[in-house]
């Protein structure tokens, strides 16, 4: 099935120079972004309170936001867990020893305005666990990144290698530069994302750089044949 239905060659190498600028811009903006504004990362990374309730009917996350943030809550992650009827609620550390009069405030301010929530569960990730979590994502990342350059060294060569991780890492920073811009939450499910995203640009460069020496063989060839004749 075609979705696309495209009879000519598009010409992306005739505005090479335009595209390398906006991509060199973009990069840089990101690098820009991430150092003055840095990520906005989620209770995982900087520890607080995990509530998990469950409502008889449909939960309606919109109340649970507002209502939570009326009592103090900002910094706030609200969804679905596993079925409609059961919410997640991460808040961030108030404080070591206060994630019991967390929880408590939490489902006071759902009992008053979104009632028949029913407690399910409570856990509490210290700042030490999350700066442990945040530090093995980083080494997750690294590691991920020397795979590929070993990987691609032997399969092609080691430039193959370097050029592919600068080309990869371009397309991490920038979705890493559009988190810290709006300021959107730098979660565990985020930085798996942004692991995937690295796999299917390594996918991708694999791709080219096979046509690339396919394309450069059957020259070579082509040309040792003609030198023959």
């Amino acid at each position: 099935m075609e979705l696309f239905r495209i009879k000519k060659d598009i010409p992306f190498m005739r505005h090479a120079l335009v595209f390398n600028v906006l991509s060199l811009i973009t990069f840089l903006l990101a690098v820009f972004f991430l150092i003055t504004r840095g990520l906005h990362l989620s209770v995982e990374f900087t520890g607080g309170t995990l509530v998990e309730v469950r409502y008889e009917q449909v939960a309606n996350l919109d109340n649970i936001r507002s209502s939570l943030r009326r009592v103090g809550f900002k910094d706030l992650l609200v969804q679905n867990f596993g079925s409609p009827q059961s919410v997640l609620i991460r808040v961030p550390l108030a404080g070591e020893g206060q994630e019991k009069q967390q929880s408590n405030k939490v489902m006071a301010a759902l009992a008053a305005d979104v009632p028949g929530a029913t407690l399910q569960r409570v856990e509490y990730v210290g700042p030490q666990v999350g700066s442990e979590l945040f530090e093995k994502g980083l080494l997750a990342l690294a590691l991920v990144v020397v795979g590929i350059v070993i990987y691609l060294a032997i399969r092609f060569e080691w430039r193959f290698s370097i050029s592919a991780i600068v080309a990869n890492l371009h397309d991490v920073v920038i979705i890493l530069g559009c988190f810290a811009f709006f300021q959107w939450e730098f979660s565990l499910p985020v930085l798996a994302a942004v692991l995937a995203v690295l796999g299917y640009s390594v996918n991708e460069s694999v791709v080219v750089f096979d046509r690339v020496r396919e394309t450069f063989y059957s020259t070579l060839l082509s040309a040792n044949d003609s030198s023959s004749l």
